[in-house]
């Protein structure tokens, strides 16, 4: 037997004192200084996760959340900032938004990024689900953001997704592509290639094969470099509540990241074994699964209600509440009833050691998961809590969780 792999994910929230200090600083994202201190103590985090044996360390994609929420636009970057620190750990991203990414652009940054971390990267995908943003980034492709309702919209998300997904795996992959999508094409125009490039002759005598045709026309594309990892790194994909994203990860052997409460996780975890057994691969149970989880622990009862109210209240109450695919109810205005809200949900697990222990074994009874990512809201909690409390998760916590040695295939 082993022990999960753990999977450290900050949810960068400028921090502010409440509700109330947040609005009299608006807008508190575009605070440089702020973000300055915040960006580089979360260096200081990572850091220490590697001398704890933390596998991996991740962030979001998210963008123009000016009120402070989830200033993480750009995951790229801080990987490959991060990966000059580190010795062991892993780094990655849960994960680029593909329904408003140039598919050729993500497989380029995460292949360098691969190399600049000796391998020791990770990539995640997600289908967008914050119109605020989603839909203006996402405007090229005519994909808007999606509640996983099954509609209109959710259908044409998803179809971006999966082609978009596919075309960086081929990219990843083959020496020369063709990318014939229905929402991206490459050569462009994919018609006739790009005519009239003087660099024909050198590209098609050294370049890859079958980029120029005998007409002088670039009609296929070779994306350079290629990952480090064989065939690519590991990936992960955010799931919600759909079952057709299930269905999408078994095919691919992508490594699903569970949102969702506990009783759900685990009848999605069995859905995801049966449908990849379909596919042809040999899983176990909890094999290639992740169950996404904001952890806390505290001393007691009253000690775990102070650092909710403090630390995570604000952004569940205004932000976590109000969608409908995080599948909880909208958060009362009062900050007593939305903790309540908050402490019947999968977004609070935890408590005191012995609490999270019993928590996590009683999922672990019923799927052994692979993964556990814990999610913080730093910087509205600061630096030296959450340290304090990966500290304990690690110590004290995991030792007392077991899944099999489990023989991963390649992707």
């Amino acid at each position: 037997m082993a022990l999960p792999k753990i999977i450290v994910q900050l949810y960068p929230v400028m921090p502010a004192e409440n509700e109330a200090d947040r609005m009299a600083k608006r807008p508190l994202g575009a605070n440089v200084e702020l973000y300055q201190r915040v960006v580089h103590e979360w260096t200081d985090i990572i850091k220490e996760c590697d001398k704890m044996g933390v596998w991996g360390a991740s962030t979001i994609e998210h963008h123009l959340h000016s009120e402070g929420y989830e200033v993480g636009p750009n995951p790229g970057v801080l990987n490959a900032y991060w990966a000059n620190h580190l010795t062991n750990m892993r780094v990655g991203a849960l994960g680029y938004v593909m329904s408003t990414q140039d598919p050729i652009r993500v497989a380029e940054e995460t292949a360098i990024v691969d190399h600049l971390t000796k391998g020791k990267y990770f990539v995640g995908f997600a289908r967008g689900y914050q119109a605020r943003w989603t839909n203006i980034l996402g405007q090229a492709s005519g994909a808007s953001a999606t509640s996983s309702d099954g509609g209109d919209a959710d259908r044409k998300n998803r179809e971006v997704f999966e082609e978009r997904v596919q075309m960086v795996l081929d990219c990843w992959t083959k020496e020369t592509v063709e990318l014939r999508g229905t929402s991206y094409q490459a050569p462009y125009p994919i018609e006739t290639g790009v005519v009239g490039y003087p660099g024909t002759d050198i590209a098609r005598k050294a370049g890859g094969r079958g980029e120029i045709d005998d007409n002088d026309a670039v009609r296929r594309i070779c994306v350079v470099p290629k990952p480090l990892q064989s065939p690519y790194p590991p990936v992960f994909v955010g799931v919600h509540k759909s079952p057709p994203t299930i269905d999408f990860c078994a095919r691919h052997g992508f490594r699903p990241c569970y949102f969702n409460p506990s009783d759900v996780v685990v009848d999605l975890a069995k859905m995801y074994l049966d449908l990849s057994t379909k596919y042809g691969h040999n899983f176990k149970l909890g094999e290639r699964q992740n169950i996404v989880r904001q952890t806390r622990l505290a001393k007691n009862r009253a000690d775990l209600e102070k650092r909710v109210m403090k630390y995570d209240i604000d952004i569940f109450k205004n932000f976590y509440s109000v969608f409908a695919n995080h599948s909880v109810a909208r958060a009362d205005p009062s900050d007593a009833e939305a903790f309540k809200a908050m402490d019947g949900t999968s977004f609070l697990a935890g408590g005191t050691v012995d609490e999270a222990i019993a928590y996590y074994r009683a999922i672990f009874a019923k799927c052994p998961f692979e993964y556990i990512t814990l999610i913080w809201h730093f910087a509205q909690q600061p630096k030296d809590s959450v340290l304090e409390e990966i500290r304990l998760f690690m110590e004290k916590v995991r030792p007392e969780l077991e899944v099999p040695e489990f023989a991963v295939a390649a992707e």
